[in-house]
């Protein structure tokens, strides 16, 4: 083939690809696309996690728990807050299994709480009375049947190594979750027990999706003791990090007591562990430490140089003397009750305010062998001579309060209790029902019991 034919050619392909490009144009724009729907996006609203559970309300005495202070060791942070600032990875989260275990030390109180996932609880494995029975069902049972025995795996934790494996061994006991001066350390028993279970072998029928706190009491029916519980659970619950109020299970066989309803208040939802009718798996537990080892128990034997102040004072001026802790758990019992807590601070009152607690015949325990415990027999002879004795004082002046707690739900109880300087007056002996209104107290007040 000649050059001038190649070239013929070529001129020729070149002119039908224009002749073919012209028509594309033409035709595009002669049959325009039709124009296309806009994209529709999906936008999920923002869900709130685990939207069962109570929030937290808003305290004006609240300080933010996380992230951890890290405050020295004895101050009034240490002792109240979060002083749990060493922190434990026994077993980090992990993609072949869904156990995780880990625990938060504090040097201060010489104690721990931990937490973990992946967890089963086997109620038939934890030797212990049913609990929750009203107190009349149960009179006689002696208390070493309502306190939990564990068999070993009465907890267990799906973890990367074998089966049956002790999770915690004596040596991390004994430094982090002291035996101490507590004869029968529960929580320490219950963490000794529990076992590895390899992944997939967990067999958990009922998961509970959303945080729970785990408590082993003792003086369940007991003011003091109690309070001791409330605070070492809703420390453990805030040093977690859980953004609402999680659910509870008592880890005993106590029976139920006017106190509970507190508890009910306090937490999301409050159930015995006997009351699953089978093994429960968490996927986040909580493990309180008991109230033996808070600092409102600790401060019956130890010195504690702490001073209640306002949060806002600690916000400007921090000091490890003082700490505003109290006030903020004082600020969380009302406002659990549906009680005002903004603008707590009440007006100092002119005079002296006296405050009789009223207490009625009641029994203690099942263990008391359903004898009851009787009022005075002079009760209103007292009352009403100190009432008109207060009426008729002239040097000061004297508010007299008359304090029948024993049939008020504890929302009633705690309702008068704004005004300072209440000199308590107790009527009979401790241990009563009509006790359960003390605890807003503040460290200035007195008490004399009759």
């Amino acid at each position: 083939m000649s050059r001038r034919q190649r070239g013929l050619i070529l001129r020729a392909l070149a002119f039908l690809f224009f002749i073919n490009a012209a028509s594309v144009v033409l035709y595009l724009l002669l049959h325009p696309r039709p124009s296309s729907p806009p994209r529709q996006t999906l936008t999920l609203a923002p869900t709130t996690p685990f939207p069962s559970l109570k929030p937290w309300p808003s305290l004006p005495s609240f300080l933010p728990w996380l992230p951890p202070p890290n405050p020295p060791v004895g101050s009034c942070e240490a002792f109240f807050g979060h002083g749990f600032s060493d922190r434990v990875d026994l077993f980090p989260i992990s993609p072949s299994a869904s156990g995780w275990f880990r625990c938060h030390h504090s040097k201060t109180l010489r104690s721990s709480v931990c937490e973990g996932g992946g967890i089963r609880m086997d109620p038939g494995r934890i030797a212990m009375s049913r609990g929750g029975e009203r107190l009349e069902e149960v009179i006689g049972r002696g208390e070493d049947d309502e306190m939990p025995k564990f068999e070993a795996g009465a907890f267990e934790i799906e973890l990367d190594m074998p089966g049956d494996s002790k999770v915690v061994d004596k040596a991390f006991l004994d430094r982090y979750l002291r035996q101490g001066q507590v004869g029968v350390h529960t929580m320490r028993s219950l963490l000794d027990s529990i076992r590895a279970v390899e992944p997939g072998k967990l067999g958990c029928s009922l998961w509970i999706e959303e945080p729970t706190v785990l408590v082993t009491r003792f003086e369940y029916a007991n003011l003091f003791h109690t309070v001791t519980d409330w605070y070492s659970a809703y420390v453990s619950s805030r040093i977690t990090g859980l953004s609402k109020r999680p659910h509870l299970v008592f880890v005993d066989g106590h029976c139920k007591a006017p106190l509970e309803e507190t508890w009910e208040a306090l937490f999301s939802t409050v159930r015995y562990a006997k009351h699953f009718s089978g093994p429960v798996c968490f996927r986040h537990a909580i493990f309180s430490p008991l109230g033996y080892e808070t600092a409102l128990f600790k401060g019956l034997s130890e010195q504690i140089n702490c001073h209640g102040t306002s949060a806002n004072i600690l916000h400007e001026n921090p000091d490890d003397t003082r700490t505003a802790r109290l006030s903020e758990f004082g600020e969380m019992l009302r406002a659990a009750f549906g009680l005002v807590v903004d603008g707590m601070q009440a007006k100092p009152s002119t005079g002296h305010n006296v405050l009789f607690v009223r207490r009625e015949d009641y029994l203690a325990h099942p263990r008391h062998t359903g004898k009851v415990e009787s009022r005075l027999s002079n009760e209103q002879e007292v009352f009403d001579s100190v009432s008109k004795w207060a009426s008729n004082h002239s040097i000061c002046k004297i508010n007299m309060a008359n304090g029948l707690f024993a049939h008020m739900h504890m929302k009633e109880q705690l309702k008068p209790y704004k005004k300072p300087l209440w000199l308590l007056v107790l009527m009979g002996r401790s241990h009563s029902p009509g006790l359960s209104n003390t605890k807003h107290h503040c460290a200035r007040d007195h008490q004399q019991q009759l």
